[in-house]
């Protein structure tokens, strides 16, 4: 009996691990309705009836996406804003393209584990532990390599090449979420309260005011 119960729980266990951070499908699909005004936690389902091949199709991705910007890179998603068919599947897909030494920025999916794979360039990437270690993580990766990030883990990439390169990611999620870390501390609005951010990373006021200009 004793063997049954701890074979039970085991099973349990490896049942909940298995499963993926959006909820499970209940059926076949779940195409998204975007017109629809049923509120429920993701979005209603087109008519059966209604569904296309077209709902679950994406060109594009093979194209580069602008990097000529600030950060250097660019991204191009295929989640279930430019695939409705995504809806419930609890996954998505990201081109990133860098401009040599691009990067993209401290950042975190709260909804979603990150699978890269670089197919041209050397990327160097990393992630943060939680507190109370914050350990830095990071690898350099060239062109087959694969490296994970954590669901809801701080990480970032960057071009340590002298030419372009890209990077498809994998998500765990048909709605992963980004938050980046500098625009979120200091592009909110309205802003975080100078004295608190000043405080927070101990600088000067007019450095959080300098900083703060810039988003």
């Amino acid at each position: 009996m004793a063997k049954s119960v701890l074979l039970c729980c085991v099973l349990a266990i490896a049942c909940a691990v298995a499963v993926a951070s959006d909820p499970g499908p209940l059926q076949d699909f779940c195409v998204a309705d975007f017109n629809s005004q049923v509120l429920v936690n993701g979005i209603a389902c087109l008519d059966p009836k209604l569904v296309t091949a077209d709902n679950f199709f994406l060109s594009g991705l093979e194209k580069p996406g602008n990097v000529s910007n600030p950060q250097g890179s660019a991204l191009t998603l295929a989640t279930i804003g430019q695939v409705p068919g995504l809806n419930t599947l609890g996954i998505s897909l990201v081109r990133i393209d860098y401009a040599p030494w691009g990067i993209v920025s401290p950042h975190t999916h709260p909804r979603a584990s990150e699978i890269l794979v670089v197919i041209e360039g050397t990327l160097l990437v990393g992630f943060v532990t939680s507190n109370p270690d914050n350990k830095l993580i990071t690898k350099v990766l060239q062109k087959g390599d694969v490296f994970v990030f954590p669901e809801g883990l701080i990480h970032f990439q960057q071009n340590v090449g002298y030419g372009n390169a890209f990077s498809y990611s994998g998500l765990s999620s048909q709605n992963p979420g980004v938050v980046l870390v500098p625009d979120t501390v200091f592009g909110s609005t309205p802003n975080i309260a100078t004295d608190v951010l000043a405080k927070a990373f101990q600088v000067d006021k007019a450095v959080v005011d300098e900083i703060e200009a810039k988003f």
